[in-house]
């Protein structure tokens, strides 16, 4: 008799100060293409957790996290320098994404690549994200602003 499929583990219950909180398991990937240029983050070879787009054209960067909310709840991103919520909006792919643009000037942009070693992006009911601060963050952020 086979055994049964046990469930995947319920994501980690975060106490204290988010800055302690451990980074997600994964790496993040540049690329440049027509549009501009696009870093993923996630585990190689799944669907990436976050992406941020630089996208020429529209002189706009696109900030999308994997997952869907009820009504479109807003995103909330810390850094160790500055927190804000925005709106976000699907994308209206599969699977689901929700997103929001800034402007390449957006201070946000800089705060998220040079936060402490990580940066979060928390929106119930999704399971709050611990991004790992790298340089790929300010690459696509540098390439918009040319």
């Amino acid at each position: 008799m086979p055994s049964p499929i046990s469930a995947p583990p319920a994501p980690p219950a975060y106490r204290g100060d988010w800055r302690d909180w451990p980074a997600m398991s994964g790496d993040w990937v540049y690329r440049r293409d027509a549009r501009g240029s696009i870093a993923l983050f996630g585990v190689p070879g799944a669907d990436a957790e976050l992406t941020i787009r630089c996208d020429r054209i529209a002189d706009q960067i696109y900030i999308s996290r994997r997952g869907a909310t009820p009504a479109n709840a807003p995103a909330t991103i810390r850094t160790s320098s500055m927190a804000r919520t925005i709106a976000t909006q699907p994308t209206g792919g599969t699977p689901a994404y929700l997103a929001f643009a800034l402007a390449p000037s957006d201070p946000l942009l800089d705060a998220m690549g040079y936060s402490r070693g990580r940066f979060i992006i928390e929106q119930a009911p999704l399971p709050v994200l611990v991004i790992p601060a790298w340089p790929e963050i300010l690459r696509v952020s540098e390439d918009c602003r040319r």
